[in-house]
């Protein structure tokens, strides 16, 4: 009888527990949270972590950069963030000292395909990678064309597809290297320059 009894109880625990929903967080500001995502303990799911800090989004690298959120895409697991400021006067990006982008790769967030990333005030030593560095690199236009970019104009820029042959958890920065980026979302050749969208699109895995 005792048996039997727990035996109902396990069966009972676990129909509630299976049958509980999953909670998306509130809203931030105007954002819908959908789930994975968590902004409380109280939400979503931990490993998914963001903030809504001041009624914004935010999401934050593990090296401490907050980074605002512009996007998200419930349906296709993604979300676009706002690349840093570069500080005017010096082409540094202000994630510079934190080396960059950094994705912790023990959480499931990683960088698109669909990114463009262009590299400013770049060493020489940026010539030995397979990036487009030359006269016709779209940085150019960066430089010429954005308030932003203009502290970095007569120095070396590259851009390149952030593709799967490549580091999909940074964008590295460092003196000495590049100490400035930006980043275009589904960027395709020839695009003009007033269709551009700045962003930098995260993709993470379901939890299901």
């Amino acid at each position: 009888m005792v048996i039997l009894i727990l035996f109902l109880l396990i069966t009972s625990l676990g129909s509630v527990i299976n049958a509980s929903p999953l909670t998306a967080c509130p809203y931030c500001g105007g954002f819908e949270v959908p789930y994975p995502l968590s902004t409380n303990d109280n939400c979503g799911d931990k490993r998914y972590k963001i903030y809504c800090n001041n009624h914004t989004l935010k999401f934050l690298s593990p090296t401490g950069t907050f980074y605002n959120i512009l996007k998200i895409d419930q349906n296709a697991n993604k979300l676009i963030i706002k690349p840093p400021t570069i500080h005017k006067n010096t082409c540094y990006s202000s994630d510079l000292f934190n080396g960059g982008l950094v994705l912790d790769e023990n959480l499931p967030f990683n960088i698109s395909t669909l990114n463009t990333v262009m590299l400013l005030n770049c060493s020489s030593n940026i010539l030995q990678s397979p990036l487009n560095c030359s006269s016709n690199s779209i940085c150019r236009q960066f430089e010429e064309k954005v308030e932003e970019g203009k502290a970095c104009m007569n120095t070396l820029c590259c851009h390149y597809l952030k593709d799967s042959a490549m580091n999909s958890h940074k964008i590295r920065l460092r003196v000495g290297s590049c100490t400035a980026y930006t980043c275009l979302v589904n960027f395709k050749p020839g695009d003009p320059f007033e269709t551009w969208s700045y962003g930098i699109e995260l993709q993470w895995v379901s939890p299901y």
